[in-house]
């Protein structure tokens, strides 16, 4: 059975007058150099201030308003107040271009804008002649001078206050009239061209969500602290961090930024954090370095206690009783080490929700040794997010967990389109193990469509319900375990979702490129393989046949690679960040069919390339 809410801004009052009161502190952040805390009531008023101005500007249920700004106790007052009103949220990363941003405006039929800092600001006068339908910007930052059309946040406050007493019984009343099927946000994703989708998201998608995602992580409860760092413009984080913590009644610490989340682990002190591979990544690379970096003799001891929680936790994981000698030794591990990396992470974290991408298994396996559970999860925009997680008391390492409670999950033969399996939460036996195909997931979070797209909801949704991911994968041991890709989707370390023809497209405009090979699946940054045209080489450096006849494909000749850097360079600033290329080798000559790097039309198999160039895409990375 599901708890009796309608909405999603009745879990913050249940939150703040049943599991707790008013008084008690909710958000956290660093100010001064110091965290500190803003209770429940004093969120309450903001949101008050916030939806009384939003009346007086004419926005009402079901219109949307857009926020581009960094995690900040701001961004949930302003959320919670148009889901108050029954607004809904467009949510834009702020790392998106100009372009991008105008597109995704527009497409929304955004009414207002929020905007965080002043570069965000520049960026959106750039375009703000595009953009028609924003009839008012509320600025985070005082600009040095203001137009008819802009109001700080600060001010918006001051005028929202002094409406909030007329226009209240007129907004509360809007509460009650908002339902399980109304939307609470939009967030844009790109589709196979490269062009944003606008993901409709309701109350009851992320609201299902939540229960299932509570259900999955039980541990979780009105006691912890969740550290946020994650983008609140990604569903992941709105929903693992935000949604779930106003539903248990949990506080959030905002980090400064991922440069500052070691030092932020110290500061705040947090319990739960959700995050991406590659911070997990980091984390253990940095312990392990420090632990080889002082005498062998600590070095040793490090290395013995990892051991003996490797011993540990396979024992656990398998049932079995683990014994009073390897207890006694793995206190000692505890007291000597781990405790030692715990106190760095904050001294009172126990659970890290992995998602937006793949967690090496070796990595999930590392943290389980040193007594921090990784929950690693999987799913998609379209499914708010979560659609199986790891449970806390069994980790199958490599895996992405069992199904959750309200879903349904399929695996469909890519070939002849046969439902090779469908299980459920209740279904789940832990030596299950299925065949290969396209995931399938059917439940309340699913999407109510992309916004104005008919015909490509109609391509993901089939007539039964079922939502297509475009992942291959398998059950294994009775959770979901991702295989591969079914299209040519890259997603980087860092959750990222990066579509390499159009990337490809922005840089063969250059008449210095003839090929490109996007990289960048499972990896913190893009990179790629350059073929230049042969006829500039030969022009422009004097070059002639037998630099192409060179048995090795790949020229390290660095006047080549600035010539080349020169017009990346200039076609990266029409990209996003996460989509520029950080790095590139130089491949003497065109990939072929011949060679079987390309099929007969011509297209790149994406396997075969990696695969060939392996060890030079490896060394490149490993210089970066």
């Amino acid at each position: 059975m599901d708890p009796d809410f309608t909405s999603l801004h009745q879990f913050l009052i249940h939150s703040a007058y049943k599991i707790h009161t008013p008084e008690k502190l909710f958000l956290f952040e660093k100010k001064d150099g110091v965290y500190s805390g803003i209770s429940y009531a004093d969120t309450f008023k903001a949101i008050e201030k916030i939806c009384a101005f939003l009346y007086s500007e004419g926005i009402r249920k079901g219109d949307k308003v857009a926020l581009i700004l960094e995690n900040c106790p701001e961004y949930i007052f302003f959320d919670q107040a148009l889901l108050k009103i029954g607004a809904v949220n467009v949510s834009i990363y702020p790392t998106l271009t100009a372009e991008e941003t105008a597109y995704i405006l527009n497409d929304s039929d955004s009414k207002m804008l929020l905007l965080g800092n002043t570069f965000l600001h520049k960026k959106f006068l750039k375009i703000k002649t595009q953009c028609r339908g924003i009839r008012k910007r509320i600025l985070m930052q005082t600009p040095s001078d203001l137009s008819d059309t802009e109001i700080t946040f600060d001010s918006m406050l001051e005028k929202g206050d002094s409406l909030w007493p007329s226009l209240k019984t007129e907004i509360d009343a809007v509460l009650p009239t908002i339902g399980h099927d109304d939307l609470a946000g939009f967030i844009y994703t790109s589709g196979t061209t490269g062009i944003p989708k606008g993901v409709m998201l309701s109350h009851y998608n992320f609201m299902s969500n939540c229960y299932d995602a509570l259900d999955l992580c039980p541990s979780i409860n009105k006691n912890d602290r969740f550290l946020s760092f994650l983008p609140m413009s990604h569903v992941y984080e709105r929903l693992a961090t935000y949604f779930l913590s106003t539903y248990i009644g949990a506080e959030i610490a905002f980090a400064e930024s991922i440069e500052k989340v070691s030092q932020n682990f110290q500061e705040a002190h947090p319990t739960v954090m959700a995050c991406v591979p590659r911070l997990l990544e980091r984390l253990e690379d940095r312990v392990q370095k420090n632990a080889h970096s002082g005498s062998k003799i600590s070095a040793s001891i490090f290395d013995w206690s990892l051991k003996i929680g490797e011993r540990e936790r396979h024992k656990r994981e398998e049932g079995k009783s683990v014994g009073l000698f390897l207890k006694l030794e793995h206190a000692l591990a505890e007291k000597l080490v781990f405790s030692k990396i715990k106190a760095k992470l904050g001294g009172r974290l126990k659970i890290l929700i992995s998602g937006g991408g793949a967690l090496p298994q070796h990595i999930g396996e590392f943290f389980g040794n040193i007594g921090i559970r990784v929950q690693q999860g999987y799913g998609l925009t379209e499914t708010s997010p979560f659609i199986s997680v790891n449970e806390f008391h069994r980790q199958v390492h490599g895996t992405s967990g069992r199904v959750a409670p309200r879903q349904e999950v399929a695996i469909q033969n890519i070939e002849t389109g046969k439902l090779l399996t469908v299980q459920t939460y209740n279904s789940f036996e832990p030596e299950f193990e299925s065949g290969e195909g396209e995931i399938l997931s059917k439940g309340p979070n699913i999407m109510k469509g992309y916004f104005n797209q008919p015909e490509e909801t109609a391509a993901v949704i089939d007539k039964e319900g079922w939502f297509h991911t475009g992942d291959i994968g398998k059950f294994e041991k009775g959770y979901l375990k991702i295989t591969d890709r079914l299209k040519n989707m890259l997603k980087t370390s860092l959750g990222k979702n990066i579509y390499p023809t159009p990337i490809e497209n922005i840089y063969m405009q250059s008449h210095k490129i003839e090929q490109m090979f996007i990289i960048g699946d499972k990896r913190e940054f893009v990179t790629a393989i350059i073929v230049p045209k042969e006829d500039e080489l030969k022009k422009f450096f004097g070059l002639n046949d037998a630099f192409f006849a060179e048995n090795d494909p790949i020229t390290a000749d660095e006047k080549i690679k600035a010539w080349l850097e020169e017009d990346v360079k200039k076609l990266s600033g029409s990209l996003a960040k996460f989509e520029r290329i950080k790095d590139f080798i130089i491949k003497r000559k065109p990939f072929s069919v011949e060679e079987n790097e390309l099929t007969v039309s011509l297209k790149q198999k994406r396997k075969v390339i990696e695969e060939k160039y392996k060890n030079w895409i490896e060394r490149m990375y490993a210089q970066i």
